[in-house]
């Protein structure tokens, strides 16, 4: 099949295109003109659908905001549906200053993403992977919880922010509560980090030992394969995290990248893990593709004027 574009001042080669002139088309254009031959592409197939559920958070380096751009990156085409906003305060030592979406608003995002890519939606790639990011409240978990209740989700990817800085002591108690009671047991993978692993696990990590531990006790307590970030925060010259499905333990490794935390590296796991699910991989083949993305991110983060650097997904290019 052809079709046919017109380009201005357009020059003599260009690649990918044909340069042509139609027959009896010859008059018709001037000299800053010219007709252009495109062949048609034969049909891609359609890539795998994921939807992150989580926060927006305004400079960019976590959130859906990294989420989205993971997404992109691993091949798959990324739905954000909003829970809250975050913005870091520069005037208060960077907390956070949390908003959050309005339920009716969160609810109306999940039945648009479910009616235009959900099982009953006649998509071509249909959604069955959603990563779970900051819900920021029990009201919100609550209204997340009853839409993967449908069972419209066949991977559940849950990145268990158990903590926002800035948020009123009692509230965050409420929120890490709710979190545990209600969307851990739907969880199906979960990559908490040093102090989520020890809230969820409760057992006190020190060491590689002690991480697998709790990631054994987390998968114990939720019957999900789990990806426990051990990170910068254990001593040794690696950033070590442990993988645990029931069956396999693997303890995944990279040489560290400074000793500080980078913005943006666990929820960019989180999602690679999602990415790489939706494509069809296994959950420990996900993990080391996920731990291998955001090694090389970090390696290649972005600085600024804040107290902390980002990671950059288009690192391992």
């Amino acid at each position: 099949m052809t079709g046919w574009l017109v380009f201005l001042n357009t020059p003599d080669s260009l690649p990918l295109f044909s340069t042509t002139k139609r027959a009896g088309d010859a008059g018709w254009q001037d000299g800053a003109m010219t007709s252009v031959s495109v062949d048609a592409p034969e049909s891609l197939a359609a890539p795998a659908v994921v939807l992150t559920i989580a926060g927006s958070e305004a400079t960019g380096g976590a959130g859906a905001q990294a989420d989205l751009k993971t997404f992109q990156e691993l091949g798959v085409f990324g739905i954000a549906n909003l829970t809250c906003i975050v913005s870091f305060n520069p005037k208060d030592n960077w907390n956070h200053r949390f908003v959050p979406v309005d339920q009716q608003v969160i609810a109306d995002q999940l039945e648009a993403t479910t009616a235009a890519y959900g099982r009953e939606s006649g998509a071509p790639s249909v959604l069955e992977t959603v990563k779970i990011g900051m819900l920021g409240s029990p009201a919100t978990i609550s209204t997340v919880a009853g839409a993967l209740e449908t069972g419209q989700f066949r991977n559940v990817v849950l990145d268990p922010v158990l903590i926002c800085k800035g948020q009123e002591p009692g509230h965050a108690l409420d929120t890490d509560q709710a979190l545990k009671a209600q969307i851990l047991p739907l969880a199906t993978f979960v990559t908490p980090n040093h102090f989520e692993a020890e809230s969820l696990s409760g057992l006190e990590i020190s060491d590689v030992e002690s991480l697998k531990a709790a990631a054994i006790r987390i998968h114990e307590l939720s019957g999900a394969a789990v990806l426990a970030k051990g990170g910068v925060r254990l001593e040794g010259p690696d950033a070590v995290d442990v993988f645990y499905d029931g069956e396999t333990l693997e303890v995944l490794s990279a040489p560290k990248v400074g000793e500080v935390a980078v913005s943006g590296a666990g929820c960019s796991l989180a999602a690679a893990v999602t990415a790489e699910l939706a494509k069809g991989s296994s959950p420990l083949e996900a993990a080391r593709t996920a731990k291998a993305f955001v090694t090389e991110g970090i390696r290649n983060r972005v600085a600024s004027g804040a107290p902390f650097d980002a990671l950059w997904q288009g690192g391992a290019r």
